[in-house]
């Protein structure tokens, strides 16, 4: 059975996050019913991971199997006709039958973004978390570093959530400022849930004096929860691309 994966750009504000919920409506349930009245088929369709209630996507990814005779690159057009204009799909093509949005991930990029200023801003008060007090950006970059390589993340898993494997691997992690905008940016070989709202959490805390600049170090000793941060509000983070152990990289088609 052909086998189509697409990139998907969505705003997650409507949304309680990737996958079906018994409590509210999901991006995932979004698209599967209108691919079902594209092509008649009941569609499971797979993420590469499942973001949280409020988190966008600049670039999620996710394939589904069909054997509807649309071509495949016609299926972002077809699909957009009927999609909410918060979900968007920017690419669409086949591809092999062993490839799996999700298990076939070599690397994931998200991006926390913080509106720093007095006052909040009305143009992007969806996508961004305002923030007016002081935040010492030398010290957060220095943080940021702290979590680069391979660790135990245990301490930035979310309570109540069991995994028999909390290693991941980080090769990115700065933030940036450009005017009032500031974003942190982080690339890993995967991340839990909740796992990149309580880094950024964390560093918020180190920024606005709350905490050691040492306290990502110390939590990543420790394992324990009680030495992270807060989480972040989801509204700030979005998953800005994946990349593939094929070569396959979302960098190219956004």
């Amino acid at each position: 059975m052909p086998r189509i994966r697409l990139i998907i750009e969505y705003d997650g504000t409507n949304y309680r996050g990737w996958q079906n919920q018994p409590n509210g409506l999901a991006v995932q349930e979004v698209l599967e019913r209108e691919l079902e009245k594209l092509t008649g088929e009941r569609i499971v369709i797979h993420a590469s991971g499942r973001t949280d209630s409020g988190v966008h996507a600049r670039a999620q990814v996710a394939h589904f199997d069909t054997l509807s005779s649309i071509p495949a690159d016609k299926f972002c057009y077809a699909l957009n006709v009927g999609l909410p204009a918060d979900v968007r799909i920017i690419y669409s093509d086949s591809v092999y039958e062993n490839f799996h949005a999700r298990f076939c991930v070599k690397k994931k990029h998200y991006r926390y973004a913080i509106w720093h200023a007095p006052h909040a801003s009305a143009l992007n008060a969806r996508t961004t978390l305002h923030i007016h007090t002081t935040l010492d950006y030398d010290n957060i970059n220095v943080a940021a570093k702290d979590i680069i390589g391979t660790h135990d993340f245990r301490a930035f898993k979310a309570a109540g959530v069991e995994l028999n494997d909390t290693v991941r691997t980080i090769y990115e992690s700065n933030w940036s400022v450009n005017g009032r905008l500031v974003t942190y940016d982080v690339i890993g070989s995967g991340f839990m849930y909740n796992m990149v709202r309580i880094l950024v959490g964390t560093m918020i805390e180190i920024g606005q004096g709350r905490r050691d600049k040492d306290s990502l170090k110390t939590a990543l000793s420790t394992l324990n929860r009680s030495d992270a941060g807060a989480t972040a509000p989801a509204h700030g983070l979005m998953l800005m691309g994946v990349e593939y152990a094929d070569g396959f990289n979302t960098r190219d088609y956004v």
